[in-house]
């Protein structure tokens, strides 16, 4: 069994380490474009499983090839939205679409709100589950 002993969102790889440095996030753009793996940041404030369309940061950069650069693309989103959740994805073209090879974790709110996990009652012995962000209990903007 794992157990999330930090209370930290868990998406995408490198979930359950202690957050990456800029030096292993460096590491990890160059393993990703000696793959020829498109790179794209992506920020939200509300990280439900669900919400797989986070916001772009600018275009996907398929023609950079230095990790220096796209980390100063990730420096600046920080820049830009310190509050919110920001990941990086990977993209591997090689079958003819753009198909998410990797993807993890950036950046972080200072306070992650978490979740609620809310049971409802069916007919008969029916009972259906679904996840409520605690981000969405305040306006979009003033989440954090």
């Amino acid at each position: 069994m794992m157990t999330n002993i930090g209370s930290v969102l868990t998406q995408g790889q490198f979930s359950f380490l202690p957050p990456l440095t800029d030096k292993q996030i460096s590491t990890q753009l160059k393993y990703a474009l000696n793959n020829g793996w498109a790179i794209g940041i992506e920020y939200t404030d509300d990280p439900h499983p669900r919400n797989t369309y986070w916001e772009m940061f600018g275009n996907p950069m398929f023609d950079l090839k230095d990790p220096a650069g796209i980390l100063m693309e990730i420096n600046s989103c920080r820049k830009t939205f310190p509050n919110h959740y920001i990941r990086v994805t990977a993209f591997n073209s090689e079958r003819g679409v753009e198909s998410p090879t990797m993807s993890y974790i950036v950046n972080r709110p200072e306070k992650e709100p978490g979740f609620r996990l809310v049971r409802q009652e069916g007919a008969g012995r029916s009972v259906s589950y679904t996840i409520h962000s605690y981000a969405t209990d305040k306006p979009e903007a003033e989440r954090y």
